[in-house]
């Protein structure tokens, strides 16, 4: 035996691309196997040695540290805590409290949304195949595939998988779903001839079955020359790990968002402490105060607000069948621009179906019932049924997929198997191969024998001399015949041709130039991997709220461009950019028709990421979807990657942000509408709370300029920030979507939080709050001297909370939200208000907050004070309906 160093089994290893082009005898001098005795034991143990096991190496699931830690490094997170520090150092232990509940809070949902994540993938990962049968020392073993090495001897059979990359040797009749490797959805056919081309892509090796690959029909032996990472499979894995995850739009402007507020909290507290000091106030008080407004002025609830909305739309998710593995990708799906999906399982439902039938000169939908008095359809539907190697007799039904597909517009027509076996017995048959490319069944019939053939129209379409119509046997128009099989080849079918041939006693000479000559034509039979079931309608969703639905796969340029036709994803004119065409452009030349192509056809994995980074260097958020392994790459490069959970790869999944477990394209469109849910709620919370702490700012600091005192004590700047910010912030975690949410075009992931009239609204509003309790303090500062500062301190809680009800829309009227649609709020508003009264009217709180009871005349004017902000914003709203904000901007521009 060829002695195989561990030198030249690493080089032997890396070199996958020349295996194909050998002959078989090289192939197996080159690796010192034994074509009949496989390896011996001794060199097994060696090779394990040198090569390892047969696995792909697993991605390192998140330790325990690594996953708390993630939950507690954003920057908010970290203001927060600086926060909590000095309120302590203040003496305002409650306050502390507060914020280490929240810290906390946020740290433990975001830790167990991702450890039930890891434990659901985990249980998916235990669905890989574990088993291989190979020839060692003579004698066929069935072994666990991880121990298989370069050089193994390896039988294969229809309902196996492919256990690692292998050089066929002999073969028979052997397809394979190449799907999660290649996209195509019909087998593919694989043989042992040697290919002279030597730069080959993987779905044109066809003598080598790769690691992953369903056997769907036949057998073969071959030796195995790539195990573990060098396989294909293990090559994608490395590249896998190559790729960065995106920073999802949330992250990326609540960090923004964090660094901008700290900026502003440091500059506005230092300009208050400044005009204290130069009023005369004492410098003590003035320092406290400004210290307990930077408090008050971050919005510490916002990471528990974002983390809860997030949750309970993953929780959402999850009841639709959408496994989320991070809680950001529910957000990030509302940002995206460009959903770039793979075919086969995920916008086609990866099986064949009969979809067009040609037969005496017309298309048909499908053959016509069996109790149809026709001799046409009656032989048709026959040879569909028994020219066919699905086993239907344990109920459960097995075979390729093209076979599945005939036997079931067969059995659809009426036209059962187990019947017809039983009136026409097979005699023999001629099984498929790929010089004859035809296949057929002999069947025994009354005293003499009826034979059924298909196969490939080109071949089939020379042995045939006449056809039969509906109305008996006539002349066979070849041409219209030829015409017609190409029209359903344009269209993306695969095309066979049926035909069968009369024998007045069963034949002795049963081979196929006795039996496959002088046949009458049938008809053609153009076979689709159909469209799923409410895809085209997602698909249609998905660009009525604005977003680009683009397909690429492995499989054919026809039969993309078809399913994307059918599908609404392009037009039939539409040009199809295959891999070949795409490794002719450079980048810039990718970038400028990237955005208007809709099919790409023929892609490997690495251009996969090509076309994810085109999209994204010209600004586009990208959503990447997808179930093989070959998608996994560019499901981790992009925003967000969705692979699919029942017929998803375990590579795929683990690279995806989410997992869709019904495999159901129709779910994203769920998710995205969640995702844009999810983000405006935490925007109208932002708009809330720092509309709410603008208001204390230009209260504080109006106050001395106009020559009031200081309106607000440390503790009430503490308590109203609690209030306000804590349970109306949080219920707006239950707000329900918007009426138009899925209308709008998605929001550009860099587009600033303060876009679209936000910093006004903040500027203004703020502005009318403190002007609305500065108000309550001239007016009560001679009127009631003892009630003046309990009065600033109530209307500034009644105008946030109003302010609570105007942000739950930026256009729509709070009639027409419905001022009842969202309960927790009005909830959350009652306790808010009862809290302020027990603050106001409890002796003992009286002490604590330096409160005195107010008389009901001046708390009713505290309440109309705060509730002309909620007059004042739906006007804003008014006039954003009424386009009038529009006007005065197009005016001004001009």
């Amino acid at each position: 035996m060829t002695d195989l160093g561990p030198a030249r089994g690493e080089s032997t290893q890396i070199d996958t691309a020349r295996w194909h082009q050998m002959e078989v005898p090289s192939v197996l001098r080159e690796l010192g196997c034994d074509a009949e005795m496989g390896l011996d034991d001794l060199e097994v143990t060696r090779r394990q040695s040198v090569y390892g096991p047969n696995a792909l190496e697993e991605s390192l699931e998140n330790s325990l540290w690594r996953m708390v830690w993630a939950q507690f490094s954003d920057i908010m997170i970290v203001v927060l805590l600086v926060a909590a520090l000095v309120s302590g150092l203040l003496g305002e232990l409650a306050d502390t409290l507060t914020i280490l509940v929240i810290v906390v809070l946020n740290g433990v949902i975001g830790f167990i949304q991702e450890a039930r994540a890891q434990k659901a993938l985990a249980a998916l990962r235990k669905l890989s195949p574990a088993e291989a049968y190979v020839i060692r020392n003579g004698q066929p073993q069935l072994i666990r595939a991880d121990e298989l090495v370069p050089g193994d001897l390896v039988q294969l059979q229809a309902g196996n998988v492919v256990p690692a990359d292998i050089r066929l040797v002999d073969t028979t009749g052997l397809l394979v779903d190449a799907s999660t490797l290649t996209g195509e959805s019909e087998p593919v056919e694989k043989n042992a001839d040697p290919i002279e081309a030597a730069e080959l892509g993987v779905g044109d090796r066809a003598n080598i079955a790769f690691k992953s690959m369903p056997i769907t029909r036949g057998q073969a032996k071959g030796v195995v020359v790539s195990t573990g990472k060098n396989t294909e499979i293990g090559q994608i894995a490395a590249l896998l790990s190559k790729q960065k995850a995106v920073k999802t739009p949330l992250q990326h402007r609540l960090a923004v968002f964090s660094k901008q507020l700290a900026i502003v909290v440091i500059c506005i507290c230092a300009i208050i402490f400044a005009i204290g000091i130069a009023q005369g106030q004492m410098p003590v008080i003035m320092f406290l105060t400004a210290i307990s407004l930077a408090v008050a002025a971050v919005p510490e609830a916002l990471p528990a607000v974002a983390t809860i909305s997030l949750a309970l739309g993953a929780r959402r998710l999850g009841h639709r069948k959408a496994l989320v593995r991070r809680l950001a990708a529910v957000e990030t799906l509302g940002s995206v621009t460009f959903i770039c999906s793979d075919k086969t399982g995920t916008l086609t439902q990866n099986r064949m179906s009969v979809e067009r039938v040609y037969a005496d000169g017309q298309l048909h939908e499908a053959i016509e019932n069996a109790n149809v008095d026709n001799p046409l359809w009656a032989h048709l539907g026959a040879a569909l049924a028994l020219n066919n190697t699905v086993d239907d007799g344990s109920g459960e039904l097995s075979g390729d997929p093209t076979e599945l597909a005939l036997h079931a517009a067969a059995e659809n027509a009426e036209f059962h198997k187990q019947a017809l076996s039983v009136k026409y017995p097979l005699v023999t048959d001629l099984a498929f191969d790929s010089e004859r490319k035809l296949m057929t069944t002999l069947h025994a019939a009354g005293e003499g024998a009826v034979a059924y053939v298909k196969g490939a129209p080109e071949v089939l379409l020379e042995i045939c001399t006449n056809a039969l119509g509906g109305s008996g046997l006539g002349a066979f128009e070849k041409q219209a015949v030829i015409e017609a099989a190409a029209e359903l080849a344009a269209n993306g079918n695969r095309v066979l041709a049926i035909a069968y041939r009369e024998f007045a006693e069963v034949p002795e000479q049963r081979s196929a130039q006795a039996l496959e000559q002088q046949l009458s034509f049938l008809g053609l039979i153009g076979l689709l991997d159909p469209p799923r079931e409410g895809a085209a309608e997602a698909v249609a969703a998905c660009k009525s709220a604005g977003i680009v639905p683009v397909m690429i796969t492995g499989d054919h340029p026809k039969t993309a461009l078809n399913i994307a036709v059918q599908l609404g994803i392009t037009d039939r004119d539409a040009p199809v950019i295959t891999g070949a065409q795409l490794a002719a452009l450079d980048d810039a030349a990718l970038q400028a028709q990237v955005r208007s192509t809709k099919v790409y056809a023929r892609v490997d994995p690495a251009q996969k990421i090509r076309i994810v980074q085109a999209l994204q260097e010209v600004g586009e958020f990208v959503a990447m979807t997808g179930d093989g392994v070959n998608d996994a790459p560019a499901l981790k490069r992009a925003g967000i990657g969705v692979a699919m959970g029942e017929r998803g790869t375990e590579v795929a999944r683990e690279a995806a942000d989410m997992v869709l477990l019904d495999d159901n394209f129709s779910t994203i469109v769920a998710a995205v509408e969640e995702g844009r849910r999810v983000f405006d709620g935490i925007l109208k919370f932002i708009k809330y709370t720092l509309t709410s702490n603008a208001g204390e700012i230009w209260t504080l600091l109006l106050a001395p300029l106009l020559g009031l005192p200081i309106p607000l004590l440390p503790i009430h700047i503490l308590w109203v920030n609690l209030l306000t910010d804590g349970l109306p912030g949080l219920a707006f975690t239950a707000e329900p979507a918007e009426k138009n949410i899925m209308n709008r075009p998605p929001r550009s992931p860099d587009e600033s939080i303060f876009s679209r009239g936000m910093w006004q609204h903040i500027l203004w509003v703020g502005l009318l709050i403190g002007l609305l309790s500065l108000a309550a303090q001239g007016w009560a500062y001679e009127r009631a001297p003892a009630h003046w500062q309990t009065m600033v301190f109530t209307v500034l809680v009644f105008a946030q909370l109003f302010q609570a009800l105007a942000v739950r829309s930026r256009i729509q009227s709070l009639a027409s939200v419905g001022l009842f649609s969202n309960p927790h709020l009005l909830a959350a508003i009652a306790i808010t208000v009862v809290l302020q009264l027990v603050v106001i009217y409890v002796p003992v709180f009286n002490t604590i907050f330096h409160t005195e009871p107010l008389p009901l005349s001046y708390l009713a004017i505290c309440f109309g004070l705060g509730s002309c902000v909620l007059l004042a914003v739906e006007f804003e709203k008014l006039c954003r309906r009424s386009g009038w904000f529009s006007s005065i901007s197009t005016a001004h521009s001009a």
